[in-house]
């Protein structure tokens, strides 16, 4: 007798398929938002799919995703069902330490596997690119593969294999026709988590790919730092793809087993005899499909070539295609999420030509003798960079950076709602209880103590730790008056959609937002901001130094400033295309080219290593109250 659901046991798994799947159909609807927000839909639009076909970079990153995960799924199912096999055969000592190996990868966490297989690669000299990150997932996904074959063997009964070699089998034979059969639940098991494992892995792929490889994860990933829709057209493309896959897979099998309901037999053989079709010419394809692959990202360029890392989202690449042409050369462009984290792989062993850091890393990388100086002869349009760029605390003279972008912090505020009075209290409004549970603030140490310190009286750079102390406690009782939220890049999108009354924010960030919702003003606090530049640096690694300054020199040209411009949002270090953006593109913009000229106490972020680490400690207590 069956037994009934409740309604409550219904209403509960209802629930539980809502919580599941609704962010998957609000990624899928926003797909088609004719404007940038995440969260308003303006209209039905097919612009952002446009786009996406548009993205060479994109394209090349599922190319990658998809062709890896096939090749590291067929690899890694083959080596994971042979050791399954072979275990069973093996001691029981050498069984079960076998077996603890191979669970290391599965529970260790993926930042563990990442950072091991990265020294792997470059204590062996290997060049990081297409194949590190497929041997890389090969090694990751083999341990789930062994996982779900080894219960089918334990399982199997071994003496059928023995009666197939005694009734004239070959052992191959016997491992084709018997044994693997007995495995196929199995196999397919692995083979499909393998696949699910590769697609969708990050961490591990960003730690070991180089040379311009990245696959979607971490094309999308990079893409996060900025408002970007095209990240649902992808997404709902690739949730198109499962759906289509899984109803090829479940669908159309059950609807063919009952058409040939009446020809059992005939039906047998001839799906036998397609199936071994099938699966040789799906092998042949696979096989194909690595070659091409190994061959296309291995293949060794002619052309003179230079290594770029930047951050995500931080140029036009269009205008890299321009500077190929035009020099007839090969870029590799690769991008960081952080200073940090381009850090961590310049320690690895990574080699680039050109970086593009902010003024607390630049100064750390001259400490550290990572850097070349630049040869200023080299640049014809340094006369056009904004004077007051140069000569700053991190690099005096300008021996070792180009300034690239520059902007400051201020508050970003909605009219509607903020008194214009109130601004009067510079950063201290951050603390007025009329604005209780409508602020977002910054989630980084360095801009929140910032604020916190201006707002006191003090320098931003401040290594005096009773006063850092004193900005602790201003931060302290902020959160526990004001309560705010601590947000990253997503504040762009928030404030657009007008969620909160003020955020602290980059001057080309507010610019962007100000430009979406009319209600929303920008301001700079009299008690002075910290004012940060971002510059190209060439690396002491560098192999083509004459093509190195070319580069830079290209993006000082005032019709690439301004087209990147566009892109990018925040204030270039062209003067000639500041004051356009100032006075024409972006008139009455007041976020966009900020002027500094009347304030005080702008400074550039300068602390020493020990302050960093207190601050940090500082940090983590202000967020875990």
């Amino acid at each position: 007798m069956k037994k009934k659901i409740s309604i409550g046991s219904k209403l509960y798994i209802t629930l539980c398929f809502v919580f599941f799947y609704l962010p998957i159909g609000i990624t899928m609807f926003f797909s088609f938002n004719s404007s940038k927000s995440l969260t308003k839909f303006t209209g039905f639009s097919l612009r952002w799919y446009k786009k996406l076909f548009e993205d060479q970079n994109i394209l090349s990153a599922v190319y990658v995703s998809i062709s890896i995960a096939v090749i590291a799924t067929l690899i890694s199912t083959i080596l994971g069902t042979m050791t399954a096999i072979g275990l069973s055969k093996s001691r029981k000592v050498l069984k079960e330490w076998i077996l603890n190996v191979n669970n290391m990868p599965i529970m260790n966490p993926d930042i563990v596997t990442a950072i091991g297989l990265m020294i792997l690669f470059t204590s062996a000299r290997m060049e990081r690119g297409y194949i590190t990150m497929l041997l890389a997932h090969i090694a990751f996904c083999t341990p789930y593969v062994i996982t779900s074959v080894y219960p089918k063997v334990r399982s199997m009964d071994h003496n059928l294999a023995d009666a197939a070699m005694d009734l004239g089998a070959t052992p191959f034979q016997a491992l084709t026709k018997v044994i693997i059969p007995m495995l196929k639940p199995g196999i397919y098991a692995g083979m499909l988590l393998a696949f699910t494992m590769s697609l969708d892995d990050f961490v591990v792929s960003y730690f070991v790919t180089g040379n311009g490889v990245s696959n979607i994860s971490i094309v999308v990933y990079n893409m996060t730092k900025r408002t970007n829709p095209t990240i649902n057209a992808l997404s709902t493309l690739l949730i198109l793809a499962v759906i289509i896959i899984l109803v090829v897979v479940n669908v159309i099998p059950a609807v063919a087993k009952k058409r040939r309901s009446r020809e059992v037999e005939l039906a047998g053989a001839k799906k036998g005899t397609t199936r071994k079709i099938a699966a040789g010419a799906g092998v042949a394809i696979v096989l194909m499909v690595a070659v091409i692959c190994i061959v296309k990202f291995s293949t060794i360029s002619s052309k003179p070539v230079l290594r770029v890392f930047n951050a995500g989202e931080y140029v036009d690449t269009t205008l890299i295609t321009r500077f190929e042409e035009e020099n007839d050369c090969q870029v590799v462009y690769e991008t960081f999420d952080s200073n940090e984290s381009m850090y961590t792989k310049l320690q690895s062993g990574s080699q680039y030509d050109i970086l593009v850091p902010s003024d607390y890393m630049i100064e750390r990388l001259i400490q550290e003798d990572y850097l070349q100086e630049i040869d200023w002869d080299k640049i014809s349009n340094k006369d056009a960079i904004i004077p007051s760029l140069f000569d700053n605390s991190y690099d005096p003279n300008n021996q070792y950076t180009v300034p690239y972008y520059w902007g400051a912090v201020g508050i970003l505020y909605d009219r509607t709602v903020v008194d214009e009075e109130d601004l009067k209290q510079g950063w201290d409004i951050l603390r007025n209880t009329k604005y209780q549970n409508k602020i977002y603030m910054y989630d980084s140490e360095r801009d929140s103590f910032m604020v916190a310190l201006k707002s006191l009286g003090y320098s931003m750079n401040s290594d005096n730790k009773e006063e850092l102390q004193e900005a602790y406690e201003w931060l302290i009782e902020q959160r526990q008056t004001m309560n705010p939220v601590y947000v990253g890049d997503d504040v762009m999108d928030n404030m657009i959609s007008g969620n909160k009354a003020m955020a602290v924010v980059y001057s080309g960030d507010g610019a962007y937002i100000i430009s979406e919702n009319d209600d929303m003003d920008f301001f700079i606090p009299e008690q002075g901001t910290n004012v940060w530049t971002d510059a190209m640096v060439i690396t002491k690694d560098c192999l083509n130094t004459e093509l190195a300054h070319k580069y830079i020199d290209f993006f000082l040209q005032e019709d690439v400033a301004i087209q990147n411009t566009e892109y990018i949002g925040y204030d270039s270090a062209v003067q000639s295309v500041y004051e356009y953006f100032r006075d024409v593109e972006y008139k009455g913009n007041p976020a966009c080219a900020p002027d500094l000229s009347n304030k005080k106490n702008e400074e550039f972020y300068n602390q020493e290593q020990d302050i960093k680490s207190y601050t940090a400690n500082l940090w983590t207590k202000v967020k875990s109250h």
